[in-house]
């Protein structure tokens, strides 16, 4: 634990980057739909919201889910392995928390859904359906955010 401390306390910062910047605009463009790996990202993603702040950067964050990962987001009940299991409990946590700070909003596709075969009624609470995330990427990235892909 120490070590890790130690670490976060050496880290950089990322003055070059955010020069002259005042709201860090990022879009996640969120397909991973194994638990365990999405877990870490998100893990990074949090870190990250924590980072701007930590540098007088607001984050202004969207995540637009689609894909396979709407499975992990849905209230449906899933056969997974006990690894898996856990990773995603751990996994949803974290999104309940991260949808509450500032800045943060969470779409899931209605497109994907359908497909899927998925009720957007079973998206758990803090991610809000919308009618298709590329119509989102299209308009966020219009008005100046970021896309990062996570797939």
């Amino acid at each position: 634990l120490l070590l890790i401390s130690s670490a976060h306390a050496n880290k950089p910062n990322d003055a070059d980057a955010l020069e002259g910047i005042d709201t860090g605009k990022v879009i996640w463009d969120v397909t991973l739909s194994n638990p365990s790996r999405l877990l870490f990202v998100m893990k990074v993603i949090n870190e990250t919201y924590e980072d701007l702040v930590k540098q007088d950067v607001t984050p202004d964050m969207v995540f637009t889910f689609h894909g396979r990962v709407l499975k992990l987001l849905s209230t449906q009940p899933l056969e997974l392995d006990l690894d898996e299991e856990l990773a995603l409990e751990e996994l949803l946590l974290l999104i309940q928390d991260m949808s509450k700070k500032p800045g943060v909003k969470m779409e899931s596709c209605s497109v994907a859904s359908r497909i899927l075969g998925i009720d957007n009624s079973t998206i758990i609470s803090e991610v809000k359906p919308v009618g298709n995330t590329f119509v989102s990427l299209i308009g966020y990235q219009q008005k100046g955010y970021a896309l990062i892909p996570i797939n």
